[in-house]
């Protein structure tokens, strides 16, 4: 049995998402929650509620048990880039890159 959950077109750096990522895949969901949760990263803010949303799709659509779950994937794909301009001294311009990511997380009970 497997639940997922997705969010897309975060404004955050894959590679950045990336780190915190590494960290929970493969742990138990309660393991990982804690980790999240006393991180410092703001990633670890927005993997943790996309974590929580794929465990309640577990229990809710699947009829799962909590404490029999793992994180089976947790992907960190990037999105489009965010351009827009800032205007510099002498009529120049400065790009602004904002690059934004999508995030897929599975649990499985097994």
């Amino acid at each position: 049995m497997e639940a997922s959950a997705k969010l897309k077109f975060v404004h955050l750096s894959p590679q950045k998402a990336r780190l915190v990522a590494d960290q929970i895949r493969g742990l138990p969901v309660e393991r990982a929650v804690e980790l999240l949760r006393f991180s410092n990263k703001k990633a670890a803010a927005i993997i943790k509620k996309v974590l929580e949303s794929a465990i309640a799709n577990a229990e809710h659509n699947e009829g799962a048990d909590i404490d029999e779950l793992k994180v089976r994937t947790i992907c960190i794909d990037q999105g489009p880039t965010f351009q827009r301009w800032r205007a510099r001294a002498r009529g120049r311009a400065n790009q602004i890159l904002t690059p934004t990511t999508h995030i897929t997380l599975t649990v499985s009970d097994n």
